[in-house]
């Protein structure tokens, strides 16, 4: 029985259950015990890894497991930097972010240079690669502007170039200075690093976006999907790494190249999120911490000293780089101030300088950086970080807090409410993906899956698969983190199930699939939709999907005379617009130049991110100029109206003929608009027996299908 109760515990802990176990509980319960203290999550992290490391209380040991998943959680961080940025804003701020990448590059080396040769008495060589430390940051804050939503901010995009280009420069001075000792440095090195770097940018850059693409479409599995693209981040950053460079400029690299096949509001990107924070980059953060030796700060001499010297001349020359660019480019202070708690972290350039100059001796037994800078350098990581975490929360909240007080965010004039009928299962998927795209970011809810059933059908089998299908799109929403509403009508017309939900919700909006023909008498949009639009103004998009949305590559908008006169008018360019940012990709509209000068002042005005193509459509007739455009990963969008009012033409009734004979492989939504009325209290005077004439028309359909029927038995 003794034996029971003996419990030999050595520690530092080896046994890897024990490891993992204490490190998930590290990451539940550091944020909740600093949620009180309102202590950055990140800065719980490193403090939690001082504490139970080797210099700390000796719990835990920093082994091969914190090596492999602080790894992972550091190509995690700049991969999630690169594939959150909005692409169309880093364009329009490139110059911005290539001045500050050389202000945060340049100040930290000028004023590391003077300061370790004037306070420290180090040699050039040695205060060169002591100021490329500090000249290189990691985006360690990242995930708290990532929490508040402000990945797309101006000062965000700014800080993310700059980055890139002070990580590289900083780690081509640590290859020149390491290459120096190995006597590599001659005309052949900087070839071969040049040839290297620009053919793994070539395949990264060409040939990853063709191949995801390519995967996306051919398997929709979700954790097929995870695996290749957690896959081809270590593939960049493998590349890079062969290539002579840091492997975190390869993971920022595919970052930026899939960008654009994984909308910011999709399950994917979702699950991309929640894996890295969640796992690996608490993981990276509990790493860092561990290398951290407190204990140094209390021995006071040259390593104290070291400390200092670095911790001050490291965040005052981010912060007079993040000064500069906020006057060179009048940035308000809060902006600034993201900048530089953005920017202020040393994590891993930082690292793998300090190590690989305490590994280079400049003589027998004398190291390029020694002892002290090592204990120096890991205090400067644990003061800059929690410095960073501290400013940037801080930041976030105050732009948060000044958007809502002085009124900047746009609060929408109706709610809205996007209803999806639910009636095939295969076209689930990608009705989700377009509502996901077109509605507010900043809400959680506002999609509605309906089934309606009829009946005159079998009640429990029907009833069996409209819950099977409403599960599925409540967990595609959920993959989203978007609550879906789901509601089951029972009605002897599908179509009237549809128009009352409409009204008891009170839905904006209306997405439903493409009617299949199922007789030779069916119409081109089936009785169903045709009956929808005669029963509701609220704007209906008619879907047809050959391909998953993410892979899309351009939207083609064909736009009717007049249709700036519709009530609608503003809320599709909306929805459209949405679509565009999230999938960063580009968009050409064809329209009356009437109708052109109102639609590129909204967008401009509103949505100037958006990579607008204007060409006039005089006519028309003429629908079939979008054609010479048009490929089969476009999707193109035919914008109509109702029946009696203002933009609609007779041309209209020719669209069903030209849709089945030239876009027929093409991914295709046609739009029809709100209008001002509900069409059961007004009859328009254009079309008076519009009710009774689709009923003769249905009776006439129903006896020649009847009669086509008998002929072919």
């Amino acid at each position: 029985m003794s034996n029971w109760l003996n419990f030999d515990i050595d520690l530092p802990i080896t046994d890897p259950t024990w490891i993992f176990f204490l490190v998930l509980m590290i990451i539940l319960i550091a944020p909740m015990l600093l949620e009180r203290l309102r202590i950055p999550h990140i800065v719980g992290m490193i403090l939690a890894g001082v504490l139970v490391g080797t210099d700390g209380l000796n719990i835990l040991e920093r082994d091969s497991s914190f090596e492999l998943f602080g790894k992972v959680g550091l190509y995690y961080i700049m991969f999630l930097a690169g594939l959150e940025m909005d692409m169309e804003d880093f364009k329009k701020n490139r110059v911005k972010g290539l001045v500050f990448g050389l202000f945060t590059f340049s100040i930290p080396m000028i004023l590391g240079i003077w300061s370790s040769m004037e306070f420290l008495g180090y040699s050039i060589t040695t205060s060169v690669l002591l100021a490329s430390m500090y000249a290189s940051h990691t985006l360690i804050a990242y995930p708290i502007v990532s929490r508040y939503g402000l990945s797309r901010l101006r000062s965000v995009s700014i800080t993310i170039g700059g980055t890139a280009i002070t990580v590289v420069l900083a780690l081509l001075v640590l290859a020149v200075i390491a290459g120096m000792y190995k006597g590599e440095i001659n005309q052949m090195f900087w070839i071969s690093l040049c040839v290297k770097v620009a053919l793994v940018c070539f395949v990264l850059i060409y040939f990853l976006p063709r191949m995801g693409r390519w995967f996306f479409r051919t398997y929709d599995d979700n954790i097929m999907q995870f695996i290749f693209v957690l896959a081809m981040v270590f593939l960049g950053g493998g590349l890079f790494e062969l290539a002579g460079l840091e492997g975190i400029l390869g993971a920022f690299i595919v970052g930026l190249v899939l960008n654009r096949l994984i909308p910011n509001l999709s399950p994917l990107m979702n699950r991309l999120e929640f894996v890295g924070n969640a796992l690996f980059i608490p993981y990276f953060l509990i790493g860092v911490g561990m290398i951290i030796d407190v204990r140094t700060l209390f021995t006071g001499g040259e390593a104290l000293k070291v400390a200092v010297v670095m911790t001050i001349v490291a965040t005052v020359s981010k912060w007079l780089a993040a000064w500069l660019t906020q006057k060179c480019f009048r940035l308000q202070r809060n902006e600034r101030s993201l900048i530089f708690g953005l920017s202020n972290a040393q994590a891993a350039a930082t690292l793998a300088a300090v190590l690989i100059g305490n590994k280079i001796e400049i003589s027998p037994g004398v190291q390029l950086l020694n002892d002290d800078v090592l204990n120096g350098t890991v205090v400067m990581i644990l003061f800059t970080c929690i410095i960073s975490s501290l400013v940037t929360e801080r930041a976030a909240r105050n732009i948060i807090t000044s958007d809502e007080l002085d009124g900047l965010v746009e609060k929408p004039k109706e709610e809205e409410k996007i209803l999806i009928p639910i009636a095939n299962p295969e076209t689930i998927e990608n009705l989700m993906g377009m509502a996901l795209l077109m509605k507010d970011s900043k809400r959680k809810d506002g999609i509605i899956a309906l089934s309606v059933i009829n009946d005159n059908n079998d009640s429990d089998a029907s009833l069996a698969r409209s819950k099977r299908s409403l599960e599925q799109t409540v967990k595609i929403g959920a993959s989203a983190d978007v609550k879906v509403d789901t509601a089951i009508r029972f009605d002897m017309s599908i179509a009237s199930g549809i128009i009352h939900t409409l009204k008891e919700y009170n839905a904006s909006e209306v997405i439903i699939g493409l009617h299949k023909k199922a007789s030779i008498v069916d119409t081109f949009l089936g009785s169903l939709t045709e009956n929808l639009l005669k029963g509701t103004y609220r704007q209906i998009m008619i879907v047809k999907s050959l391909m998953p949305v993410n892979t899309l590559r351009k939207i083609v908008v064909a736009v009717p005379p007049k249709a700036e006169y519709e009530a609608g008018f503003f809320k599709w360019i909306e929805r459209l617009c949405r679509m565009g940012l999230q999938l960063g990709i580009r968009m050409q509209f064809y329209a009356h130049p009437n109708t052109m000068k109102y639609l590129r002042g909204y967008i401009h005005q509103k949505y100037s991110g958006v990579r607008g193509e204007y060409l006039e459509l005089d006519n028309w007739d003429d629908l079939l100029l979008v054609t010479k455009d048009l490929s089969y990963d476009h999707l193109l969008v035919i914008v109509t109206g109702r029946r009696g009012f203002v933009s609609y033409d007779k041309s209209f009734d020719r669209l069903p003929i030209q849709i089945s004979q030239y876009f027929n492989n093409n991914s295709l939504m046609i739009l029809v608009p709100d209008q001002y009325g509900d069409p059961e209290e007004n009859i328009s005077f254009s079309d008076p027996w519009l009710h009774s004439e689709s009923q003769t028309y249905e009776r006439v359909g129903r006896w020649f299908n009847k009669l086509y029927k008998k002929k072919t038995q």
